[in-house]
Formats: C-alpha cells, sequence, structure tokens
C-alpha cells in the first residue's frame, strides 16, 4: 500500500455475489470501502466494510448514500457500479413494465450514482467510476434479450463519459466477466409471457446457461479484476476469463463465421430449421 490518505471506495450492492465478494477484497488491500445494501442489518458479514443504506432505484436513497459517504469519509475515490438484476425469456414474452424496471436498475440506476459522485470528483481533480458489465454488453444474448440490451446500453454510457470527464482526472473502467457463480442467474426472474412457439428452445437455452453459471468462478474471480483496475494502469475496458477471448472473436470474425459458434453455445436451432423460418420476402 502506498502512504497518504485511504482511498475511499462506494460500491453498490454489496450484500451478495461480485458485490460483496469485492468489497470485502478492496478492504482488504486498505481502502476504505462504503457497501451500498438495501437493508443495512444484512445477516451476510462483511468485514472491513462500513455499510450505507442504499436503493440505486431511488433517487432520494441515492443522494442520501453520497452525501453520507463524503459526510463520513470527506470525498469519494472510486464508485464501483454493482446493482444489477437479470432477467429470462424471449424478447416478444418480456412485458414493457418488466424491461422498464430492469433499465430503471441495470442502467437508470447507475446513471443516477454516477450524476451523484461526479460533483464530487470533478471538485477534487480525479476519481474512478467502475461498472459491471458483462459478456452480453458485446455479444447477443438470446433469451435475455432485454437484459443484453441494458449492458450494452451501460457499454455505451461509460465509453461515453469516459471521454467527457477525463479532462477532470477522472476515468471510467467497465469490468466484463464472463458466467459467474452468483444469484444472479439462478433467481432471475421469468418474462411474464410464456408463447409456446418459443417455449422448447426457451428451456434448452435456460438449461445451457444454468449449467454455464453452476460451474463458473467464484465472484471473487471478478472481484480481483476490480482491484486490478483501481490499482493497476489504466485500461478501459477488462474482460475476464473466457469473456477475453469472446470479445477478441467478436471483434475479428465476420458474422457468418461467429454466429453459428454463438448458435451452438446457446443450444440454439440452426438458423436453416424449423417451420417458422421462412425466405424474406422482396418488395418493389
Amino acid at each position: 500500500m502506498t502512504n497518504g490518505p485511504r482511498r475511499v471506495v462506494l460500491n453498490t450492492s454489496a450484500s451478495s455475489g461480485i458485490g460483496w465478494a469485492t468489497a470485502e477484497l478492496v478492504a482488504a488491500r486498505g481502502k476504505r470501502v462504503f457497501g451500498g445494501v438495501r437493508a443495512v442489518a444484512t445477516p451476510h458479514p462483511l468485514a472491513g466494510a462500513e455499510l450505507v443504506p442504499l436503493d440505486v432505484r431511488d433517487e432520494t436513497s441515492v443522494k442520501a448514500c453520497v452525501e453520507e459517504v463524503g459526510s463520513r469519509a470527506g470525498r469519494i475515490d472510486v464508485l464501483i457500479n454493482n446493482a444489477g438484476v437479470n432477467l429470462v425469456g424471449a424478447v416478444e414474452e418480456t412485458s414493457i413494465s418488466q424491461a422498464q424496471a430492469l433499465f430503471d436498475t441495470n442502467v437508470i440506476g447507475v446513471l443516477r450514482m454516477i450524476q451523484a459522485v461526479l460533483p464530487g470528483m470533478r471538485r477534487q481533480g480525479a476519481g474512478l467510476i467502475a461498472n459491471i458489465s458483462s459478456i452480453l454488453g458485446f455479444i447477443p444474448a438470446p433469451f435475455m434479450g432485454v437484459y443484453g440490451s441494458t449492458k450494452h446500453a451501460l457499454e455505451g454510457l461509460s465509453e461515453s463519459l469516459d471521454h467527457e470527464v477525463r479532462a477532470f482526472g477522472i476515468r471510467v473502467v467497465l469490468i466484463q466477466p464472463y458466467y459467474t457463480r452468483t444469484n444472479l442467474d439462478t433467481s432471475a426472474a421469468q418474462a411474464e409471457g410464456r408463447i409456446d412457439a418459443y417455449a422448447s428452445q426457451r428451456l434448452r437455452t435456460a438449461a445451457v446457461i444454468t449449467q454455464n453459471t453452476n460451474t463458473a468462478p467464484d465472484p471473487k474471480f471478478v472481484a480481483e479484476e476490480v482491484l486490478r483496475s483501481i490499482e493497476g494502469p489504466y485500461r478501459m475496458r477488462r474482460p475476464i476469463g473466457q469473456a477475453v477471448l469472446l470479445s477478441w472473436l467478436r471483434r475479428l470474425l465476420p458474422p457468418r463465421l461467429f454466429e453459428p459458434s454463438l448458435r451452438k453455445a446457446f443450444a440454439l436451432d440452426p438458423a436453416s430449421k424449423g417451420a417458422a423460418v421462412t425466405k424474406p420476402r422482396s418488395y418493389p
């Protein structure tokens, strides 16, 4: 560790999963960590972190949280946006209200946090914002299409924001995990609609997602990359594990080579099969 004041880190959604593992690991490295939780009396102990009430869906809660951390620590050097929820189902099966709720947490919640911490970071002339994205922020997400669209939105927001704030000494990073063994997928909400035409394919793809999640690395694997983004040289996009290879393949391979592998990975039927697949009509 370096001499001088401890860096102050605000970590959202620190009660479980990646958020909990990140808060504990960063605190163990000597940072002063504030873990945002919706219920401060969480049954899951969090060594070395100070818990603060936070609901990223509530602007009043967000502002109160940032003000409390500022009052207790005097500054916020690092914001780690962990809060997120998942949703499984076909795009056509997903209700508009479900999609709005998902975006409210995964995108607008991040935006609320960013807007709340930026004034302080600009005044101090330094800051780091680490946003937890996903491989589904840069590849398609069959049967998690709305969730994947929130991660695509997060990636666009993060990259644009980094250009806007770097003149103030603030940088933005994207943490891009592959599957991680948390309850984000195992307890994911299901799309409200149920359309028979999607049923068998949905079940096959959901089984693949469950299997990959159950055999995925521990959340600490992601937490270690977050810590590297705080302590190491700056690099915006930080894919982890198999996401490293996927990020290269996505950029380098033409769709005709990339898409068959993706469809196989999600246990999707070949595009040419099925009575519902028809030759596109041509129009004058």
